[in-house]
């Protein structure tokens, strides 16, 4: 079997129905559903945190963030009732990465995008990557999306060039004057992470699209209670009811657009027949802090959330020759399981060696089996753990997930929440009192994975007031 080309879109803070394809009743994504009608939908994918540092290091090395101690943005800090632990506030150089054990494969490796996971000695060119456009510490644009972006990893384009576009042109170019290797993509937007800004001509565009609707008359937001962080304790959280927003709605349209253009750079290529496409997002859709532009209804809140809306993400994958064209996949997934997916569709060694010489576990699990049509992965639960106060009004926890059920525990008082999500979706009716056996078990589950990982635990705050 030829080895495939592999190109791995991570877009930046979409929620789960922020595709028309997967549920937008206002967003339009073209591009990305003709993806999603070629290949497999996921609608139990998961990234491995609500915020995004943590979820990029679990695509890098198939490890979950809390074993390689990258549990929080870099470099967030907050405290409240508890005081988080400390973390790594960096990819560590002994993780052998996606990028190091595909290039040992045969693959030409490219990052193009966001990477925030370090300082300029953590980069993607000290971690594999052969090209690194637009990879560096910041988690969002300097200057804003219209050039000058004052990236050290990009040179400005023209006054008001749009970074999605320009992001989009590089990873063509590298597609086009690719050598007779195959080539791992590794295409890490920045969008549609905050600022929220979109071309001009788009927004008219969704402003009458709204307004068509009847949407610019229905008040977007819900004022709640206070953040639970110091820093914020004079806020309240806002969280916003409905997709509504013809800013964001562009952002969409320009990622979808640009998505478009890029395979359509593969077809002329001659190389889409042996080119495997992913499409997922770093954490669930911002709609509760920070100008809240999106709405994940009917998950429960959005980024930097214990709950669906802070994890689920859409995922399509499309394997030419293999995945059902329109095929659909209910097994819960997350996205320490793309590295040994990557690595099995490469036909490489399952199990590389790190920089020193030892051979480095991968707790994600091949989805391969799942793209060829098998119902599960035979794993009994996948976990979370978050053990920091965000910006968006989530507070410390960890989570497991065990079949139709996934328990919560939050930090700073040691409650649980258990949910049935097959039935409760939302996560409006905790069943821990209901269920108290079941919630028990996968309690236990998660105490026993959190040891086994050597995740660090908050610690009260002896200064807190409440």
């Amino acid at each position: 079997m030829t080895q495939p080309n592999i190109i791995f879109i991570l877009i930046d803070d979409l929620g789960w129905t922020d595709l028309a394809c997967c549920g937008s009743p206002f967003y339009e994504t073209p591009n990305l559903d003709r993806l999603r009608a070629q290949g497999m939908q996921f609608s139990d994918g998961y990234a491995a945190c609500p915020v995004c540092s943590p979820t990029r290091v679990s695509v890098q090395t198939g490890r979950y963030p809390a074993r390689v101690g990258v549990t929080n943005y870099i470099a967030g800090s907050a405290r409240g009732a508890v005081i988080e632990p400390d973390y790594v506030k960096h990819l560590p150089h002994e993780e052998h990465t996606i990028a190091q054990a595909l290039g040992d494969a045969g693959y030409q490796t490219w990052h193009v995008g966001k990477w925030h996971m370090g300082g300029e000695e953590y980069w993607p060119e000290h971690h594999g990557y052969e090209v690194n456009v637009g990879g560096c510490d910041m988690g969002m644009p300097r200057y804003g999306y219209f050039s000058p972006w004052g990236n050290p990893r990009l040179e400005d384009g023209p006054q008001g060039e749009y970074l999605t576009d320009r992001l989009t042109d590089e990873a063509i170019g590298l597609v086009a004057h690719a050598d007779d290797r195959p080539f791992f993509l590794h295409m890490a937007y920045y969008t549609v992470h905050v600022p929220i800004q979109a071309k001009p001509e788009h927004v008219t565009r969704f402003e009458a699209k709204a307004a068509d609707l009847g949407l610019n008359e229905i008040e977007p937001f819900r004022l709640g209670e206070r953040f639970p962080c110091e820093h914020k304790r004079d806020r309240r959280v806002t969280r916003r009811l409905l997709q509504s927003d013809p800013s964001y709605a562009a952002m969409v349209w320009s990622m979808d657009e640009n998505i478009g253009r890029l395979l359509a750079a593969v077809e002329e290529a001659g190389r889409a027949e042996n080119t495997v496409v992913f499409f997922t997002s770093d954490n669930g859709g911002l709609a509760t802090a920070e100008g809240a532009p999106t709405c994940n209804a009917p998950l429960s809140e959005g980024k930097g959330w214990m709950y669906e809306g802070g994890t689920r993400e859409p995922l399509l994958i499309s394997w030419p020759g293999v995945t059902e064209p329109g095929s659909t996949c209910d097994a819960p997934v997350t996205s320490t399981d793309f590295y040994p997916t990557f690595l099995e569709m490469a036909e490489a060694d399952p199990m590389p060696a790190r920089s020193d010489g030892e051979v480095q576990p991968c707790d994600g699990v091949s989805l391969a089996p799942l793209l060829r049509g098998a119902e599960s992965l035979g794993r009994e639960a996948i976990f979370w753990h978050y053990p920091h106060y965000g910006n968006q009004g989530g507070a410390p926890g960890c989570s497991v997930r065990a079949g139709d059920h996934k328990l919560i525990e939050f930090f700073e008082d040691g409650h649980v929440e258990l949910y049935n999500l097959r039935e409760d979706i939302g996560e409006e009716h905790d069943l821990a009192e209901d269920d108290p056996d079941r919630a028990e078990h996968l309690h236990g589950l998660l105490r026993e994975w959190r040891e086994d990982v050597g995740a660090k635990l908050p610690t009260p705050n002896p200064d807190w007031e409440g």
